[in-house]
């Protein structure tokens, strides 16, 4: 009675072939506005820690990281500078299920970056290089403005906003994305009675040419 929609008795090698299932699995099945949104956890230089959610990008099981994008001047692209380090978290509230994420994060390669900013609505890419992300401003209408100066820099109408027109608007150099490598990832599955099934993998990842070279994951179940 308790083991509905419970973790293999005998635990996967890896973690990431049944995440990457369940984040298809949300997606395809769409029951809420964002499946791909993660809350993302970082810390200032005095260990301060601070969440706020992201929409992961795109999740690589092959190598183990996910990827999220942003304004590397905002707060927690000054933080992951800081302290190159996060925890996420993607809940699947509908089917009870949550991924735990932790682990060591690098800038994503510049083309990754250029490729996605290219291909984001015009209207997306218009506001990405309006706002100067996380930085004081006077009111609303003062960011509008901004807005419609940044318009009118790169020559583009109301209308082709609208329309989505494919006007090129260069990638801030302050935009981009991060990785988040896997060293600790914990798969959760809600059961009756909160006799929930938990499971934890481990790795260890040594720094290689810009990437990261990794040990073979050890997974245990954990009490919920």
């Amino acid at each position: 009675m308790f083991d509905d929609d419970a973790l293999p008795d005998i635990l996967p090698e890896s973690p990431l072939p049944l995440a990457r299932q369940w984040l298809d699995e949300a997606i395809r099945e769409h029951k809420t506005p964002n499946p791909n949104a993660i809350a993302l956890a970082t810390s200032d230089e005095q260990g301060n820690p601070s969440c706020r959610f992201v929409l992961l990008k795109h999740l690589d099981h092959e190598a183990g990281y996910l990827v999220f994008y942003t304004n590397y001047d905002s707060r927690k692209g000054r933080e992951l500078a800081a302290r190159p380090r996060a925890a996420a978290t993607l809940l699947m509230d509908h089917q009870e299920r949550q991924i735990r994420f932790e682990g060591p994060v690098l800038t994503s390669p510049s083309e990754e970056s250029d490729a996605y900013f290219a291909s984001r609505p015009l209207i997306s890419r218009v506001g990405s290089a309006a706002s100067a992300q996380s930085s004081p401003i006077a009111s609303r209408e003062d960011m509008l403005q901004r807005v419609q100066e940044t318009m009118a820099r790169l020559g583009i109408t109301p209308a082709d906003l609208l329309q989505n027109r494919d006007i090129p608007v260069p990638r801030p150099s302050n935009w981009g994305g991060f990785r988040l490598w896997f060293d600790r990832v914990e798969l959760w599955v809600g059961g009756k009675g909160r006799v929930h099934d938990r499971a934890v993998w481990t790795r260890t990842l040594e720094p290689a040419d810009g990437s990261f070279r990794a040990s073979p994951w050890a997974g245990t179940r954990l009490q919920p």
